[in-house]
């Protein structure tokens, strides 16, 4: 309750606008794009919070140190050991099949530069979680931010890609210049 409150106040003085479609109702594989600002993690709680979605969202295991590791577990935040990503999957299959409703937040474009692909580990936890991908979104351009579709992939990867890039074509983030097409390493570039 405290959670959704620090949302409303939020949302009552943002200069963002939350246009939104409904929740998942289901546990989803919550894509937080363009990512190219710091202040996206807030925007993303203050969408999550809104709308009542317990979110948890991958983080690498640095940001768990020391004081900061309550505050990022209390704010959903799971550490990745990048060693040993894979246990990840185990967790997030034993949550759903649980019946928890949740959204697993997952920026695919890496961190906020430098990179010239998406990263595929949505696209596998959601294949082998069996979890739907809900696209989350922030759009400077228009200053809003929010949920799009939720979608089922197919195991085509390009075609699954072009479905997620056209959402995404004209959404722009905080700092466009660090924008990454949604594109995966191994995927075809014919298309």
């Amino acid at each position: 309750m405290l959670r959704r409150l620090i949302a409303r106040v939020y949302w009552t003085f943002s200069r963002w606008t939350l246009s939104t479609q409904p929740a998942p109702t289901r546990p989803t594989v919550l894509i937080g794009a363009p990512h190219t600002s710091n202040w996206d993690f807030v925007l993303m709680l203050a969408i999550a919070w809104r709308l009542g979605i317990e979110v948890h969202w991958l983080g690498k295991k640095s940001l768990f140190r020391g004081w900061r590791g309550p505050v990022m577990r209390a704010l959903g935040g799971i550490a990745v050991d990048r060693d040993d990503p894979s246990r990840i999957v185990g967790d997030v299959v034993a949550q759903a099949h649980a019946g928890e409703v949740f959204g697993l937040v997952v920026t695919p474009d890496g961190t906020r530069s430098g990179h010239t692909h998406w990263k595929s580990g949505f696209y596998r936890i959601a294949r082998e979680t069996g979890m739907p991908v809900t696209l989350g979104y922030v759009d400077r351009t228009t200053m809003t931010t929010g949920l799009g579709p939720t979608i089922d992939l197919t195991g085509d990867v390009a075609g699954d890609m072009d479905r997620i890039r056209a959402f995404y074509a004209d959404k722009s983030g905080l700092r466009p210049e660090h924008r990454v097409e949604p594109r995966l390493r191994d995927e075809p570039r014919s298309r």
